[in-house]
């Protein structure tokens, strides 16, 4: 069977992954300003990279199944 949308739990769940990854983004974004270590800053900045990423990928999942 072939999904078209998304139910209302799996809405909440992506919804809550959405604010997760924004919370993670802003503190590690905020952190680097106040981070002094070259090698704390760089795992940060990766944080920031891969969480953009992330949340690129779950608002493609809101584009692509409408929800119900």
């Amino acid at each position: 069977m072939s999904q078209t949308t998304l139910g209302p739990h799996e809405s909440i769940e992506i919804h809550e992954l959405l604010n997760f990854k924004t919370i993670c983004l802003t503190k590690s974004k905020l952190l680097q300003g106040i981070v002094f270590d070259r090698d704390l800053k760089a795992l940060m900045q990766k944080d920031v990279e891969q969480s953009v990423e992330s949340i690129k990928q779950l608002q493609e999942l809101y584009q692509r199944f409408p929800l119900q």
